[in-house]
């Protein structure tokens, strides 16, 4: 039996998908308020339950050999900025060491691509470096959810330096059909095709086809080695680039000015500053989001990828697609 905590989500989805089409039984630990309608609920098992309650993580994971962790809260804003650490932390430790305490012979922790750069990066020959082995500290992380995403890491190879069968993948920018809960990046799509972006921040990006990096997390748990990031990375661009792939499909004209860094930080700051005390919905400018802009998310995944023996699509395939689910949504 599979376990899959968030199956609900993004990439969670895309994965129980991906199970089933391979014959595997699939448990779903979701949260009681997400919605499951669009899971494959004649083939599953749905349980509900806080990844935060010991209890029912412990019921989710009995009787599951493999575990996957992707439950999280995947935003950059909250209004209680301390449920970041209790969701992203507290709650990865409460599954992980449930399954290892119940027998699950493998467990698979999906962190972030946002915690894998340094305050001091040191490139090699002017290349992205590899990330596969590095290891980082608190002090570069920015914001509490970056903070929270890298205790869970911590967390997850500190049990498999004690020889738990724990393996972490770090996902890039999940983009493509199916983000119903619209995370950051598919927030920024939508709103673009919508021609709400009159301007952009310039930054660099991994991205990566959700379905592929479903593949990749479904392969990790199959091959992969305990101790090991597995960086589960597509395509480098730079977010304009992006926008102009998105262009094409929406005829939405590409945004001709660049916003200042420091114009970008205020923005973000008064934007918080009014979801916290006034609208209480995610802003679509964070501090955070702002600030990790100014870091390079260029990687080089090819490692992974070719112990993974995976081959992503092309961001210009990944786009049309979530084009068309957007207009399928009728959000466009």
């Amino acid at each position: 039996m599979n376990l899959v905590t968030g199956g609900a989500g993004f990439i969670g989805s895309h994965l129980v998908e991906r199970l089933i089409a391979g014959g595997e039984r699939v448990r779903v630990l979701e949260h009681p308020a997400a919605d499951t309608r669009h899971l494959p609920t004649a083939a599953i098992e749905i349980m509900r339950g806080d990844i935060r309650d010991q209890v029912a993580v412990r019921a989710a994971v009995a009787g599951c050999t493999h575990v996957y962790h992707l439950a999280a809260d995947p935003n950059l804003w909250r209004r209680d900025r301390s449920e970041f650490d209790a969701i992203n932390h507290v709650g990865a430790v409460n599954v992980m060491r449930a399954a290892l305490d119940g027998g699950a012979h493998r467990v698979v922790y999906v962190s972030t691509e946002s915690i894998l750069t340094s305050r001091t990066p040191k490139p090699i020959d002017g290349r992205p470096a590899a990330v596969e082995s590095a290891r980082f500290e608190a002090a570069d992380m920015i914001g509490p959810y970056c903070l929270s995403k890298f205790r869970g890491e911590c967390a997850a190879f500190k049990l498999a330096e004690s020889g738990a069968p724990v393996i972490v993948c770090s996902p890039t920018l999940p983009i493509g059909p199916g983000d119903r809960n619209r995370t950051p990046p598919t927030r920024l799509a939508v709103a673009f095709c919508q021609g709400k972006i009159p301007a952009y921040l310039d930054c660099r990006l991994n991205l990566i086809d959700v379905r592929d990096a479903a593949h990749g997390i479904m392969a990790a748990m199959q091959r992969g080695r305990p101790g090991v990031r597995y960086l589960i990375g597509g395509q480098n661009c730079r977010l304009i680039e992006w926008l102009a792939v998105l262009g094409e499909l929406t005829q939405q004209p590409i945004p001709r000015r660049r916003v200042p860094y420091a114009l970008a930080l205020a923005t973000g700051w008064w934007s918080e500053r009014w979801a916290d005390h006034v609208s209480h919905r995610t802003p679509m400018a964070t501090v955070t989001g702002v600030r990790l802009a100014r870091r390079s998310m260029y990687f080089d995944p090819s490692a992974t990828l070719a112990e993974l023996d995976l081959q992503p699509r092309s961001i210009e395939e990944s786009s049309r697609d979530a084009v068309d689910w957007y207009r399928q949504q009728r959000w466009l």
